[in-house]
């Protein structure tokens, strides 16, 4: 079952405040933490500024960001050390299993199929500018399950933007009955985890 998402809607339009550079704030001699989430006017060159550190180097840590269209709400590394993307979406699924052994449920697979699909779902969410489970460009989750050739018994997706951990983004699921209940389900045996820019997908499956 698709549960539409409320609190992480209201979550990331808190998140978001609109800052203008020219207020007071604060500098560092190095970042006191791995991993920044962009806020409205930022560039490498003066998150680099605000962070002590070379924009040269902010960039070769962040190859994947277009410089010139950094979205708001999107992570991006400080460190050589922080996770990349990648490690955040397995993350999230050592996440969704604690919470179900907690539960007496059984883990969840994390099948590389079904994760492309989330990652592109999320990949979609930014490029196209929207937040909703019914894409432009792919339809509903259900249809795009199929149109990536993924069959099941039974599916669930849940969404969220703008948090900047897989922590947090847990913290706002868990907390959401509709969401809470897709990962506390006991019918489905996989999911799928994407992360991009800032958009989370999770997809809950049944396998046939």
């Amino acid at each position: 079952m698709i549960k539409k998402i409320l609190l992480s809607a209201l979550i990331f339009s808190f998140c978001l405040p609109i800052v203008s550079h020219a207020q007071q704030i604060q500098f560092f001699k190095e970042p006191p933490f791995e991993h920044y989430k962009v806020s409205p006017g930022d560039t490498f060159w003066f998150i680099a500024q605000r962070y002590g550190l070379d924009y040269r180097e902010l960039m070769r840590l962040n190859p994947e960001i277009e410089p010139r269209n950094m979205h708001v709400g999107e992570v991006i590394r400080l460190k050589e050390s922080a996770e990349h993307s990648s490690t955040f979406e397995d993350q999230v699924v050592t996440l969704v299993n604690q919470e179900r052994r907690k539960n007496g449920l059984s883990p969840l697979t994390h099948r590389a199929d079904l994760k492309n699909v989330a990652h592109k779902k999320a990949e979609d969410m930014i490029k196209s500018n929207y937040f909703s489970h019914n894409s432009p460009n792919y339809g509903s989750p259900f249809d795009m399950l199929r149109t990536f050739g993924i069959s099941y018994q039974a599916a669930g997706e849940n969404i969220a933007k703008g948090q900047s951990t897989p922590e947090a983004v847990m913290n706002s699921w868990m907390n959401s009955s509709g969401h809470r209940q897709n990962i506390l389900s006991g019918q489905y045996d996989a999911i799928g985890v994407g992360f991009y820019h800032g958009a989370w997908v999770q997809m809950f499956i049944k396998s046939r």
